[in-house]
């Protein structure tokens, strides 16, 4: 007689569809990221877009710093579940909305000038406000991601920065990669500060965004390590922010 192992066993207990995800395979996923964070200086967080299970949000606090959110209520998720930073961005805010992004959040990012000066009185003191800005690079696998195609709205170009319009902002934010490598970043980065390399040293922080595929297997870690190392050090040590989604949960169970 063949015996049916323990995880068989509960398997048969468990009503399908359902995601099952391995704590062992997300440890090390984390491991990993941490470790990133620790060589560079960078702060890693979790965008919640990418992984969300409520059940092991214990388990990536014990590795990451906190989360990023699109939104009031991804925002609220996190406050609720885990116990870092709070980073909202949204293409748009909802004007009954905005008071409680801002309460839940530690840093708060525009997608537009009128969009920041819309809530500028509202947010100043209370949240560190940054900027999305569009680097109009990326080599970004599908078009319909690539948030720097052609009409695209997802953050400011350099035709369209407002230099007397920065009273306020601490930060820069972009995001231009779709799982891509860290040579994809180096791509970008450098587009990044030859068009908003001057705004770089009155700012406290810059966020590269997500779409770093760390986690898997080929990614040059060193590389991407070096990447930041060396932006820090180049612009006095300026907190660096990645938001890895996908990456926290790759490869960590099946549907």
């Amino acid at each position: 007689m063949q015996k049916v192992s323990k995880i068989e066993t509960i398997l048969e207990k468990i009503k399908t569809p359902v995601y099952i995800c391995e704590e062992d395979l997300l440890e090390k996923n984390l491991q990993l990221l941490q470790s990133v964070g620790e060589k560079s200086g960078a702060i890693i967080l979790l965008a919640l877009k990418g992984f969300a299970f409520k059940a092991l949000a214990p388990l990536v606090d014990n590795y990451l710093s906190g989360c990023t959110t699109s939104g009031l209520h991804e925002a609220k998720f996190a406050k609720e579940y885990f116990n870092g930073t709070i980073h909202t961005y949204s293409p748009a805010y909802k004007e009954e909305d905005i008071d409680e992004v801002i309460a839940l959040s530690d840093h708060l990012i525009f997608n537009s000038f009128n969009q920041w000066l819309k809530f500028k009185d509202k947010a100043v003191g209370k949240v560190s406000c940054g900027l999305r800005l569009n680097p109009e690079v990326s080599s970004s696998p599908v078009d319909l991601y690539n948030p720097c195609g052609l009409y695209s709205r997802l953050g400011i170009t350099k035709e369209n920065m407002q230099y007397d319009k920065l009273e306020g902002i601490e930060g820069l934010h972009f995001h231009a990669l779709c799982e891509q490598d860290a040579s994809a970043l180096e791509e970008v980065l450098n587009g990044f500060e030859e068009r908003f390399g001057d705004l770089i040293p009155q700012m406290k922080w810059v966020n590269f965004g997500g779409g770093h595929h760390i986690t898997k297997d080929g990614y040059d870690v060193e590389k991407l390590i070096a990447l930041i190392k060396d932006f820090r050090a180049k612009y006095n040590n300026i907190k660096v922010y990645l938001e890895p989604g996908e990456a926290v949960g790759w490869q960590t169970g099946p549907l």
